[in-house]
């Protein structure tokens, strides 16, 4: 799966802490886990559309 999150735009988020490289890696991984079940809690309600009460 591509890259889901932006390292330059996290970093910048979190700009008062360091971050290591395998935090990337591990939001990346966080944020597919969300996508996918937001996914199918759409289509558990019958929807295409993913919607913010999914997450």
């Amino acid at each position: 799966m591509a890259d889901l999150i932006v390292k330059s735009t996290v970093k910048d988020a979190l700009d008062d802490n360091n971050v290591s490289a395998d935090f990337y890696e591990a939001l990346d991984d966080k944020v597919a886990e969300l996508l996918d079940d937001a996914a199918r809690r759409a289509e558990t309600n019958d929807r295409k559309t993913v919607q913010p009460r999914d997450l």
